[in-house]
């Protein structure tokens, strides 16, 4: 197996809550504190994508989401830290007065590109044309994935596995509860346990696309990351289960 490097960007470990709430218990993995702008689960990617972007000598780092993504303003927030330029794809418009994080995006000048629904479902495309034409001025640009979800940047989850079998007793968990936007962290979390030797359940509740569609973006990267990386497991996906997040009603399964 080969492991990749990192850099290190995020606060971790993040604490680890034990909960109750109506009458069931549960621990809650705080992810929302590994930083301050480099908050939530996407910094724990980045140190894997930002690293080989630094070792490839990348000057440009290119990447997109939703007018408010938090992996965006992550992203750019990390980029200026390390001392890249970014661009970011937003599906989105340009407006007047900007809040949230593309104040924040806005705040750092990082250059922002505004596609249209239609236009993003092609925005891989987009980000590989423009990233042609800087490289034909001698600019090298490293491209990271919607929600930073890539074979290697699903290894801050394969971490996260271990951080979290530091702090807690993994078997007598039932399931493992993660959102799903773009597949990573439950990719990652899938790997991670196998590695550990712990099988449980992932439940991963679709925020973004069709509970077919991230199921089979889960499945890909799982399967990209163990070509990539020479891991000799196999991986059951019987342990993974879509809960519909537009319907909620996945939910009712989650105690079985």
């Amino acid at each position: 197996m080969k492991i990749p490097n990192k850099i290190l960007l995020a606060n971790i470990p993040t604490p680890l809550y034990f909960m109750k709430f109506r009458g069931s218990s549960f621990y809650m993995k705080r992810d929302d504190l590994t930083g301050v702008e480099l908050s939530g689960n996407k910094v724990r990617k980045l140190e894997y994508l930002l690293g080989d972007a630094k070792n490839k000598k990348a000057e440009y780092i290119f990447t997109c989401g939703g007018e408010q993504s938090n992996h965006a303003r992550a992203t750019v927030f990390a980029a200026a830290k390390l001392g890249f330029k970014s661009r970011i794809f937003l599906w989105g418009r340009e407006r007047k007065s900007a809040e949230g994080n593309l104040f924040m995006n806005k705040f750092l000048n990082t250059e922002i590109v505004y596609l249209d629904k239609k236009q993003y479902w092609n925005v891989s495309d987009i980000m590989a044309a423009e990233k042609r034409k800087l490289e034909k001025k001698r600019i090298k640009v490293y491209t990271i994935p919607e929600g930073g979800s890539s074979a290697l940047g699903i290894w801050g989850y394969i971490d996260f596995a271990n951080e979290l079998k530091k702090q807690a007793d993994l078997k007598s968990f039932n399931a493992v509860l993660t959102a799903a936007g773009s597949g990573g962290t439950a990719a990652g979390l899938l790997i991670g346990l196998k590695l550990l030797g712990i099988n449980k359940k992932i439940f991963a509740v679709n925020v973004l696309y069709s509970k077919h569609q991230i199921e089979e973006k889960i499945v890909n990267l799982v399967e990209d990351c163990l070509k990539k990386f020479n891991i000799k497991k196999k991986i059951n996906l019987n342990d993974l289960e879509i809960l519909d997040g537009y319907s909620l009603e996945g939910y009712k399964n989650i105690d079985k």
